[in-house]
């Protein structure tokens, strides 16, 4: 309310807890609740007491709490299957089995089996920001990946690429395991040792034991998380040699595509051919060309008249010379 008096004629003045007013607390009793508080000394010696209630059972019956969640699993619907399973593999790390989704839900694995094909049509590639795949004899959600650069860019990490050497040893380790570093060296043709050291210290290599000849070689063998690394379900997933060339051929058909040349276009033909004169330049080339062929008739036949004397005149005998009808002379 104004009241026009004073040199603070016609503002006024928000009651408290109104929008541009004072609070109903200072500055001062605010820091207090929500600053640091001071030290309390009283409190150094004394123990933290419990706040977390403990269980019923010290040692809880593991074989009879799984069976409860086998018999309260029985009665799940088929999507709350699916929102239990999506849980369970949200917040794994690692690629789990349908085993092991039985034992941490109890589930049928019937029933899992079959969630776990209708999720991986709703969650895939394009599609869903988050994408249900089969790697390493499980299933593992990751995100899509045609939002990788996002992704990258959000958690700030460079892309995980391997370079020629190493895509080589590991190719042939994945398709001859196992083998020895000197079958390795043998194909390559060069020393592998730098390479497959590297390959080990990313877990993507392993030792699968020793061979039983002379000298005891070692055996390499790819691991769990090469499966993990390239998204394959098993070994059996990496493609075929027939597979491969396929794919090269499709490749090298599609470089052709791309570098033939251009297909003639007709623009253009049907107004050419309603032009009165263009029927007239047809003709007339038409005639020149019958002329020049005739022409050429004309040139061939007169080099095969030419042809024919000179053939004739190579095969008559020559005529004698004076003095050599009388025979050779005598000795």
């Amino acid at each position: 309310m104004t009241t026009g008096n004073g040199p603070d004629d016609g503002d006024e003045t928000p009651a408290p807890g109104t929008p541009g007013g004072p609070g109903p607390f200072s500055e001062e009793e605010i820091a207090a609740v929500t600053g640091p508080g001071p030290d309390d000394a009283e409190l150094d010696g004394v123990e933290p007491a419990a706040i977390e209630e403990d269980s019923d059972d010290s040692v809880p019956d593991l074989q009879s709490s799984f069976e409860k969640l086998v018999s309260k699993s029985r009665n799940l619907s088929a999507d709350r299957i699916r929102t239990v399973l999506e849980s369970v593999l949200f917040v794994a790390e690692r690629p789990l089995s349908v085993d092991e989704l039985y034992q941490a839900t109890g589930i049928h694995r019937d029933a899992i089996t079959q969630a776990l094909d209708q999720l991986s049509g709703i969650h895939r590639e394009g599609i869903s920001g988050v994408v249900l795949y089969e790697v390493a004899g499980g299933w593992q959600f990751r995100t899509d990946p045609h939002s990788a650069e996002y992704v990258r860019r959000y958690l700030r990490v460079k892309p995980q690429r391997l370079t020629r050497a190493a895509v080589e040893t590991l190719a042939i380790i994945a398709y001859r395991q196992p083998v020895t570093r000197p079958e390795l060296e043998d194909i390559r043709g060069v020393d592998c040792g730098a390479v497959l050291k590297a390959l080990m210290d990313r877990k993507l290599v392993k030792i699968l034991g020793k061979r039983e000849e002379v000298g005891r070689p070692i055996l390499y063998g790819t691991t769990r998380e090469f499966l993990e690394f390239f998204a394959l379900k098993d070994l059996s997933a990496l493609p075929t040699l027939r597979e491969f060339h396929e794919l090269t051929q499709e490749h090298r058909d599609i470089v052709e595509k791309e570098v033939a040349p251009p297909v003639p276009v007709a623009s253009g033909t049907v107004q050419a051919l309603s032009d009165p004169g263009f029927t007239k330049r047809m003709e007339k080339n038409e005639a020149a060309s019958e002329a020049a062929l005739e022409e050429l008739e004309e040139a061939m036949a007169a080099a095969e008249r030419t042809q024919k004397v000179s053939s004739s005149a190579l095969e008559s005998p020559p005529s004698p010379v004076k003095g050599d009808s009388e025979g050779p002379k005598p000795e």
